[in-house]
């Protein structure tokens, strides 16, 4: 079960974020418009106690620390692109140990452990290490920067990528409209392991992201979180529509908002007023042009049909209260 130490903390506003001390700074190579930043800049902001971070190699890896510079003003580890969980947990249970030996003063305050991945090495490459982690129960919170696709080793799908879009692996064409296969339920299947919190987040809901996120430091034990991150480059949309089109992701539905507590438990923390067509969402991202053809256009029912379904069974798995 979850142990939460404090369930009644106030969330951060507006202001104590904007003038918060920048534990993840500006200065990087991100692409503009990256949603990546704005993520990773909320979730380090959303808690003042120290805080050892590692990150897989991916985009935000190798675009924040250019040697000798480096964009991260907090403890931080990079390793290989399938083990940056792993690392984590030997780090979590050497401070462990080293407090059980009188090592570390019991004065010193508690360190928060924090992992970043891209889907590639969160939904692919490195789910062994992840499951072995949540299995064992290791305090640290998984957090995965979703977009869909190994954005940083040139587009290729991953098992994130939704059917029907273009990746350089799975291109659209005259035999094709890309990929094949469904994305994988991720969020279900770090749930099942039997975790004490699992939530599914978007930077343009920032005060329900960081909520999450403060419940997540908040929990004694494996934590996850899918954090979708629109990428401009690979779903090739403008820089400066990342916030519009994560605002079409979540009130469209293809990216709900909600928590899943102890594996049991679902709560949905965001309904939108105006539900927005599912053809919307694919018509504002090029990577999905293709399927407003006549020979593909049936595509486009089948995810409204897939979305509608997947909302009314978010709904009842929430009246049920396992």
């Amino acid at each position: 079960m979850s142990t939460l130490v404090n369930t009644q903390k106030e969330i951060k506003n507006l202001k104590a974020f904007s003038t918060a001390a920048e534990r993840f700074e500006g200065s990087h190579l991100l692409c503009p418009g990256c949603a990546h930043s704005i993520i990773v800049r909320e979730v380090l902001n959303a808690t003042n106690d120290n805080l050892v971070v590692s990150a897989s190699t991916g985009c935000l890896e190798v675009c924040t620390a250019i040697y000798p510079h480096t964009s991260w003003d907090c403890s931080w580890i990079h390793i290989g692109f399938e083990n940056s969980s792993t690392a984590m947990a030997g780090v979590e249970t050497m401070n462990k140990a080293l407090r059980n030996k009188g090592r570390i003063s019991a004065d010193t305050p508690q360190p928060k452990f924090v992992t970043f991945g891209g889907d590639g090495s969160t939904y692919d490459i490195g789910f062994q290490w992840i499951s072995g982690c949540f299995e064992r129960g290791h305090d640290f919170m998984y957090v995965c920067l979703d977009n869909e696709v190994y954005a940083n080793t040139g587009g290729q799908r991953s098992s994130s990528t939704p059917i029907g879009s273009s990746t350089t692996t799975a291109p659209a064409g005259s035999h094709s409209y890309g990929e094949k296969r469904q994305k994988k339920d991720i969020v279900s299947i770090m749930a099942a392991h039997g975790a004490p919190y699992v939530a599914q987040v978007a930077p343009n809901k920032w005060k329900d992201m960081v909520k999450k996120i403060q419940r997540g430091f908040d929990t004694h034990g494996p934590v996850f979180i899918n954090a979708m991150s629109a990428c401009t480059t690979e779903w090739k949309f403008a820089p400066n529509q990342t916030i519009e089109v994560s605002d079409l992701a979540v009130d469209s539905l293809v990216f709900p908002l909600y928590e899943i507590i102890d594996g049991r438990e679902l709560n949905i923390t965001y309904r939108p007023k105006n539900i927005v067509p599912v053809r919307d969402y694919l018509g504002a991202q090029p990577r999905f042009k293709h399927l407003f053809k006549p020979e593909y256009e049936y595509l486009i029912d089948e995810w409204q049909k897939r979305i509608d379904e997947r909302w009314t069974f978010l709904q009842k798995r929430e009246e049920i209260r396992m």
